[in-house]
Parts: structure tokens; sequence; C-alpha cells
């Protein structure tokens, strides 16, 4: 496992993933980062025979990852909010023949008309909850100067999590994928915390 980090199509492969999960929220890119995380936690450059050029030789690599992750988290979201902008009925009809994502749509369109987005942030933890924030900030014609910083934050957040996570599981019990299912557990944790306190916000009024 150690072995991972240093391939570079690791790289192509999560910046795919989370890439496109706002359009299919069934792909595990979370699971790939905290992954890729525990692996830069191990001893990869001893595994791998390579020569350790710094003190903690995985620093680059963890470093180039939190970069491509997050990049690939505010490029996604953007592609999405942009579909559902310039393809508004049809997205704003799937939302409207759903409660809950409409319910959840006009939360957002409420906290980003108040200049607050703490919601953009708790929805990138639940499961699908990027997916119909990034499509109804589309769907509601917000002003990407209200979205993008909020989107900016989440990516940020959640990357620095996942990665956080998956790091600290693979120095305290090593590289090993008994480190990284407590590391993942960790993630569906935060993902829970993050539906239930997305559930107890205020609805909009009608």
């Amino acid at each position: 496992m150690g072995t991972l980090l240093y391939a570079p199509w690791i790289y192509v492969i999560v910046a795919v993933s989370i890439l496109l999960d706002v359009f299919v929220p069934l792909l595990p890119s979370g699971a790939l980062v905290v992954t890729a995380a525990t692996a830069a936690a191990g001893t990869a450059a001893d595994v791998a025979g390579l020569p350790a050029p710094s003190p903690n030789p995985h620093l680059p690599q963890l470093f180039l990852l939190v970069v491509c992750a997050t990049t690939a988290s505010i490029v996604g979201d953007m592609l999405a909010y942009s579909a559902a902008l310039h393809g508004g009925r049809r997205f704003g009809d799937s939302i409207v023949r759903s409660r809950r994502l409409s319910a959840a749509a006009q939360r957002l369109d409420l906290a980003l008309t108040r200049g607050g987005g703490p919601l953009v942030v708790l929805a990138r933890f639940a499961p699908a909850g990027r997916a119909v924030v990034s499509l109804g900030a589309g769907v509601t014609r917000r002003r990407k100067r209200e979205f993008l910083p909020w989107s900016a934050l989440a990516a940020v957040v959640w990357t620095g999590y996942s990665v956080g996570v998956g790091y600290l599981g693979g120095q305290l019990l090593g590289a090993s994928w008994f480190s990284t299912g407590l590391s993942l557990l960790a993630l569906l944790a935060a993902g829970v915390f993050a539906v239930r306190l997305l559930r107890r916000a205020p609805a909009p009024v009608a």
C-alpha cells in the first residue's frame, strides 16, 4: 500500500473521481483521498526503495494530493453550477419533483441571499449534498461571486479533513487497510453529523 502514492496515476484517478462525483455521487472520491493520505503516512520511500529527498519524504506527495483534491472539487462544483445555470429548466424540473431537493435548494438560496454560506460547507460532507448545492445554486441563478468563495472554502475544509484523518490514522497505526478503514469511519461520521445539522437548519418561509 505504501507505494500507492508514488504512482502518478493515483492523482489523476483522485482528481477525476472528485471532479465527477458532483454529477455521480456514488463515486468513492472520499475513500480515494483518505486511502492516498493514509499511504502518505507510511514508509512509501522505504518500501519502494526510493531515495528520501528530505527528512519527511512524503510531504511533497501529500501537498500534491491536497492541491489535486481541492482544485478538482472547486472545478467540479463550478461545472455543475454552470450546467444548471444554462440548463436551468431541465435541472429545475428535477429539483422541483423532489421535495427534499427543492427544500435544500431554497435553503441554499436563502443562506446566500443573507450573505452566509455555511450550508455549502456542511453539504460538502453530506451524501449527495455537494450535487444539491452546486446544481441548486445554478438553478436559482445565484451569482458566481456569491457561490464560488463558499465552494472554495468547502473544498478546502473537506480536503483538509479527509487528508488529515487519513494521514493521522496512518501515522498512529501505520499505512494499513485497518488504519484506512478507521479513517473512512471518521469521514463517514462527519457526513452523518453534517446531515443532522442540515436537517436542523430552519426551513425557508413559503
